[in-house]
């Protein structure tokens, strides 16, 4: 293993994108959850440049980073919390972990004993242009369809807040 710049940024992106992620389940209000679910993305973005994909870097952080954390936070602001948190048990967790370890371990085996082929498609074919034209003409509807769920989402939040401030 070579120890470079680039193993070292990747490294340092994988602990805080982790690191974001048990934040966002260990916090107990909402806008930081939404805030480690910010940096998560945000370090996802910083590896895809270290695997030298600038442009799913940038969709990331437009897309994620930007467009849904936000949305994430006009819902959690326009909507008030009903009723009290409970207290955790703690046999609960202890089972969770037990189950979510049990998960990471089949997880890990199956990586492992998958084979993977050493042979990688031809990559200078394939442009940001041609992307782009793909997106915009064969996959229009559904780009469309997607944004048009995002903006309904949000006008039901904003509906939802309206009704519970009247009530």
């Amino acid at each position: 293993m070579e120890w470079n710049g680039e193993f070292i940024a990747f490294f340092v992106l994988s602990v805080l994108a982790i690191g974001g992620a048990v934040f966002m389940i260990n916090f107990t209000r909402v806008v930081h959850m939404a805030l480690a679910l910010a940096c998560t993305f945000l370090s996802i973005a910083g590896i895809y440049v270290t695997l030298h994909a600038e442009f799913l870097a940038m969709v990331q952080v437009l897309i994620y980073t930007g467009a849904v954390t936000i949305l994430m936070l006009f819902g959690i602001m326009l909507t008030s919390r009903q009723g009290q948190e409970k207290e955790g048990n703690p046999w609960r967790e202890a089972f969770s972990f037990i189950g979510v370890a049990a998960f990471f371990g089949v997880l890990m085996w199956a990586i492992y004993q998958t084979p993977f082929s050493g042979e990688t498609g031809p990559v200078d074919s394939y442009t940001v242009a041609q992307l782009g034209e793909t997106v915009f003409k064969k996959y229009v509807i559904p780009f469309e369809v997607t944004s048009v769920l995002l903006l309904v989402a949000l006008v039901g939040a904003i509906i939802l807040a309206k009704k519970e401030s009247k009530s």
